[in-house]
C-alpha cells in the first residue's frame, strides 16, 4: 500500500476537534508545532486504526519532510501568524482512500 502525507492548513483547536471528518483511510493530524518530530509522534497511532504499515507512513512523513523545505517554511509561519491555540494540520492517507475522498467531492462515480 502506498501512502500520502500534506500539509493542508492552519486551524483553531477547538475548530480542529469539532469538524474532524471521518473517512476511512485518510487522517487529519493536527499538531501545536510544525516540526517532524511532532507529526511522527502525532502519526505513531494512525497505523493500528487503519491496518496500516507503520515503517512506512513514517517513511512517507520523512520523505515529504526532505523534500518540501519551502512548504514546510510557508506552514511554520502561517502557524506562528496565527499565534497560540492553533494547530498545524495534515493529511495522510493511503492513495485509494485518498481517491475516494477527492471523487467523492467531485460527485462522480468511476
Amino acid at each position: 500500500m502506498k501512502y500520502t502525507f500534506d500539509i493542508i492548513g492552519v486551524s483553531p483547536v477547538l475548530q480542529y476537534f469539532n469538524h474532524q471528518p471521518q473517512q476511512k483511510g485518510v487522517e487529519y493530524l493536527g499538531t501545536p508545532t510544525c516540526t517532524l518530530d511532532a507529526f511522527l509522534e502525532s502519526v505513531e497511532t494512525v497505523p493500528a486504526k487503519w491496518n496500516w504499515n507503520l515503517d512506512q507512513v513514517v517513511d512517507t512523513v520523512i520523505q515529504f519532510w526532505l523534500n518540501n523545505a519551502e512548504s514546510i517554511r510557508y506552514w511554520k509561519t502561517r502557524l506562528s501568524d496565527a499565534g497560540k491555540d492553533n494547530l498545524i494540520v495534515a493529511r495522510v492517507a493511503d492513495f485509494t482512500a485518498l481517491q475516494a475522498e477527492f471523487e467523492s467531492l467531485l460527485g462522480k462515480d468511476w
